[in-house]
């Protein structure tokens, strides 16, 4: 269910973001407590404000309620995704270069399966990301099919 809820809302807010010069980062449809959350991340290369929730917001609802695609009640969320932006495509890893990052992986790695750093660099294949252990520096090359989750990290 939740994964026809996403497929037909990226279907909706792709054109009203593309008009708007916006990019979808994700979509996620989830229940909490005994509410349903239909959540839209978008951003663009200036950032994201108010007004450009707002107006995607508005259209992407008229869309929903035109054609009616989710069965329970719900409610909508468009925002930006924060300081700890997801990478979920090969484009956005691309932007990452040069930027602090965590990475997880489906199995491990030189024997680990998390890894945080800077994105040295990526090719497609293959993430390079540089990570300070105590006071010394380590490269890891990691297969980009055994990248299971990559998002933006803050250094504290």
């Amino acid at each position: 269910m939740s994964k026809n809820v996403t497929t037909t809302t990226e279907s909706l807010v792709t054109p009203i973001l593309a008009e708007l010069n916006l990019e979808l980062v994700d979509i996620e449809y989830k229940k909490e407590g005994p509410n349903w959350f239909l959540r839209v991340f978008i951003d663009s290369d200036s950032g994201i404000d108010l007004d450009d929730c707002g107006t995607v917001s508005e259209r992407l609802s008229e869309e929903l309620d035109r054609t009616d695609p989710i069965e329970e009640a719900y409610f909508l969320e468009v925002s930006s995704p924060g300081a700890e932006r997801p990478l979920k495509k090969a484009s956005d890893l691309h932007k990452a270069i040069g930027k602090y990052i965590a990475i997880s992986t489906y199995e491990p790695v030189e024997g680990q399966k998390g890894f945080e750093g800077t994105l040295i660099s990526f090719d497609d294949e293959t993430v390079v990301i540089e990570v300070t252990i105590k006071t010394r520096k380590k490269v890891y090359h990691i297969p980009y099919t055994k990248v299971a989750n990559a998002r933006l990290a803050i250094i504290f």
